[in-house]
């Protein structure tokens, strides 16, 4: 008997013991790694009028991507004011971009992404029982109004902003029976019969049944465009703009606002990391690396460059290569592929310049100079570069063509070849730019030109079948910046402000 026992014992605190180990197993198995990163939920900031659209949006992200949206709905402006003072928050929709001028004013917003368009309505009962045609109705007696705060929800602003100009504003908000913080408020005091009618978005009424709009004369100016923009708080601007690039692409987030009522605008294709081809002339390559690298970072993207002559580079574009983007060295090598892009905008500019050894051991004082005998001249390749191009015909229309062609030493694709042969000592001079020489300065002199045909100027524009259009026009405004502008004028660019 007490063998049983003591054999029952030790049965039961074998059990014990291996139950132990398998719940502790258990527990084990579903911990994180310890390597594994926890995302912060996103912090959003959203106009209540477009809460139907951003809610659904907001859930298909968070089923596909794994990460928690918090959105906190109310007026743009109340929205805006909260966040001048809290100064946290990854991302912010507001209703009109009126609020996207103030954030900016007040430095508190980063990227912008376009998102759709809204028009501003008369919102009354189904069958229009009071008849409303104008806003000249909403002042007859009887007729109950509400209206949206202007100075706090964007529909009162817009409202404002065109009754203003059609001179209806001060008699309209003189007989409001109320104005509300936000639009669906405006639209739930007609939806229960509280007044008569309200301004709202055509998109508000297509979210109550009980409704009907009546598109007035005096609003046909109320239009509003609705954009997401990521907040200079946000402590994960990848994750927000992550979250931004998918409220904005056009087979995603844009389908929920279209199911809303909204005209959406132009998106791009859905890519949680998307990757880009980026052309570029080799002459913006010094100075326009550091921002990519940066943009690459930011955005989440990977950015392929293909830095080139840009002769090469239009051939390839002509013979069928698509790049998401091109960067010119000239609006020359621009113009013979601009049909395959959007209108291309000009960034920056350098002059066509002599570079010469330190010292200037040769006495070179202008192109004339290029034709003295036994002078070793480095050009480079007509057909193969902008700077080449540029080169021929500047001595062309000075007459020095064919003289400069028997100095010739070395003809190469890219500028920076022809300043590695002089500082070889394999030339006495090379027809550059001066953003060619700006790293090099400690080895080579500049010999500065005048006159026509001096200057290069560098475009930058979007493939028009690109499916991140809107992600290479980010990358623009990310070289237009400040910090971008500095770069490029350090490394000997000159910056344009006009378009080409």
């Amino acid at each position: 008997m007490p063998y049983r026992m003591n054999s029952m014992r030790s049965i039961l605190w074998g059990s014990l013991v291996a139950i132990g180990i398998l719940v502790g197993l258990l527990v084990w198995n579903q911990r994180p790694p310890a390597n594994a990163t926890q995302r912060e939920p996103l912090v959003v900031y959203c106009a209540a009028g477009l809460k139907t659209a951003v809610e659904a949006v907001a859930k298909d992200y968070e089923r596909e991507q794994k990460t928690s949206v918090q959105i906190q709905y109310g007026g743009s402006g109340t929205l805006l004011s909260n966040l001048r003072v809290a100064q946290r928050g990854d991302v912010f929709i507001p209703a009109d971009t009126s609020f996207i001028d103030l954030g900016n004013s007040n430095r508190l917003l980063a990227e912008v992404l376009p998102l759709a368009r809204m028009s501003a309505v008369v919102a009354v009962a189904k069958g229009n029982p009071k008849s409303i045609r104008s806003i000249r109705d909403l002042l007859r007696d009887g007729v109950r109004v509400s209206l949206g705060n202007p100075d706090s929800v964007a529909i009162g602003t817009v409202a404002r902003a065109a009754l203003t100009r059609s001179g209806d504003w001060a008699a309209l908000s003189a007989r409001a029976l109320v104005f509300k913080p936000t639009v669906n408020d405006v639209a739930n005091d007609v939806k229960l019969g509280a007044v008569d009618a309200g301004i709202v978005w055509d998109v508000t009424v297509a979210q109550y049944p009980e409704l009907e709009a009546v598109a007035v004369p005096e609003l046909s100016t109320a239009r509003s465009e609705v954009s997401v923009c990521v907040l200079q708080s946000s402590t994960q601007p990848t994750e927000a703009l992550r979250f931004a690039r998918y409220l904005s692409a056009r087979d995603r987030g844009l389908r929920r606002f279209q199911e809303s009522g909204f005209e959406v605008m132009p998106g791009d294709v859905w890519n949680p990391h998307p990757s880009v081809l980026f052309y570029s002339g080799s002459v913006n390559r010094l100075a326009a690396e550091p921002t990519l690298r940066e943009f690459e970072q930011r955005e989440g993207v990977d950015i392929t460059r293909v830095y080139n002559g840009c002769g090469i580079l239009t051939a390839q574009i002509r013979s069928g290569q698509r790049p998401d983007a091109y960067f010119a060295c000239d609006v020359s090598f621009m113009d013979t592929v601009q049909s395959h892009f959007q209108p291309a905008v000009a960034l920056a500019r350098t002059p066509l310049v002599l570079a010469v050894r330190k010292g200037n051991p040769k006495a070179i004082g202008g192109l004339s100079d290029l034709t003295r005998t036994a002078l070793k001249v480095g050009l480079c390749q007509e057909d193969q570069s902008a700077l080449g191009a540029l080169s021929a015909r500047l001595l062309r229309s000075v007459g020095l063509w064919d003289s400069v062609k028997s100095n010739l030493a070395v003809q190469a694709p890219t500028g920076d070849l022809l300043i590695n042969q002089l500082r070889s000592g394999a030339l006495d001079v090379a027809l550059v730019y001066e953003a060619n020489t700006a790293a090099v300065l400690d080895a080579v002199e500049v010999v500065r030109l005048t006159g026509p045909g001096t200057m290069a100027i560098q475009p930058y524009a979007v493939s028009r079948n690109s499916d991140h259009a809107q992600l290479m026009s980010r990358l623009q405004q990310a070289l237009e910046s400040k910090v971008s502008r500095d770069r490029f004028i350090s490394a000997g660019f000159q910056w344009q402000e006009s378009t080409p």
